[in-house]
């Protein structure tokens, strides 16, 4: 679909209500192809991304395409589950009858614990190393971004946004202060938006851990004190976003709608924001652009990581794995798990 024939039958159409399903059906279907190109789900903000990468919208259609595909959604015309939604959104507890019987249940759930163990049995992946790193992004295409690396790496990731509830801050500063105990030294990665406010963020994120370092846990562990905890904010940069042509935003808009570029903003004859403006002018890059340079962003956070493990990480945390997978195979040969469990199943059968 071209940019003209998107722009004037799906985005802005007329307010004339003939056709409207089928310019909904052309935005669905069009979202439809670049899902399989893109491999991943996105939040309805990255979907406007991914559209003004493709040329097919501007930054002025975001509001309009979002509500556009939440439309879609709505309808039919895409799946309820197309996007991206955070994971606080979801239901917890809700239980699926089983199709087998309780006992052959037990018996296929004992052989896959039994069989692949090893997948689930987690070493202590930071043992020996120098290093412990944690990492928060800003926005949750972010966390689709780079949840396949931090997961090769073994490195906990979450949204900004949960970091205004105290137990997800104190459980963070437990592993940080869990690690500190055991030599290692520690790292909280960091990925947002490139505003004032964004590339300034080192000081918020120690003063929200800081405000914790007081607190007692139920079985009697004591807070977190960041003092020796090294923020690294890995992006999002300015060389970064010149270099792949990410999208600018022609304001300062903050949460509140304000904008920082207006003198009448209490914040306006701050040095920091006037630091930034002197450098980038009234513009700013939030973190979603990144995800229409899927590949230059996973190389970002990749390097991020290796600055501090450095290169070989991944041969070492497989060499712990093989380890596992040795040891557990040796006990099942030895121990005769397999056939106890095959006797089982036999058993079930014949009951049946």
């Amino acid at each position: 679909m071209g940019e003209e024939l998107f722009l004037t039958q799906v985005i802005l159409p007329t307010g004339r209500r003939t056709g409207r399903q089928e310019q909904l059906k052309k935005l669905a279907d069009a979202l439809k192809e670049i899902s399989r190109r893109v491999g991943f789900k996105l939040s309805s903000r990255g979907w406007c991304y991914q559209l003004e990468g493709f040329n097919y919208i501007s930054k002025a259609n975001f509001k309009r395409v979002e509500k556009l595909i939440n439309e879609c959604r709505r309808t039919g015309l895409l799946p309820i589950d197309f996007v991206a939604e955070e994971e606080a959104r979801g239901f917890d507890l809700v239980d699926m009858p089983e199709a087998k019987s309780p006992e052959q249940a037990l018996v296929d759930l004992v052989r896959t614990v039994a069989e692949h163990a090893d997948e689930y049995y987690n070493p202590d992946w930071w043992e020996g190393e120098d290093y412990y790193i944690q990492m928060v992004v800003e926005k949750i295409d972010l966390m689709t971004l780079f949840q396949k690396i931090c997961k090769e790496y073994h490195i906990p990731i979450a949204t900004s946004k949960g970091w205004s509830s105290m137990l997800q801050r104190a459980e963070y500063a437990r592993r940080f202060k869990e690690a500190e105990e055991k030599g290692l030294r520690c790292v909280l990665l960091y990925c947002g938006d490139h505003d004032p406010d964004g590339l300034r963020i080192s000081e918020f994120l120690r003063s929200n851990l800081d405000d914790l370092k007081g607190i007692v846990w139920i079985n009697g562990l004591e807070g977190y004190d960041p003092a020796d905890l090294t923020i690294d904010r890995f992006g999002l940069n300015g060389d970064f976003i010149l270099t792949n042509k990410l999208t600018w935003i022609e304001n300062l808009k903050t949460g509140s709608g304000e904008d920082l570029c207006d003198p009448k903003h209490p914040n306006y004859n701050m040095e920091y924001v006037q630091d930034y403006m002197k450098k980038w002018r009234c513009r700013k890059c939030e973190a979603n652009a990144l995800v229409v340079r899927p590949r230059e962003a996973e190389e970002l956070c990749r390097q991020a990581i290796e600055k501090y493990v450095g290169s070989d990480a991944l041969s070492r945390f497989e060499s712990k794995r093989n380890k596992v997978i040795r040891k557990m195979e040796s006990f099942r040969r030895r121990s005769g798990l397999l056939k106890s469990i095959d006797a089982a199943s036999k058993f079930v059968d014949r009951r049946e």
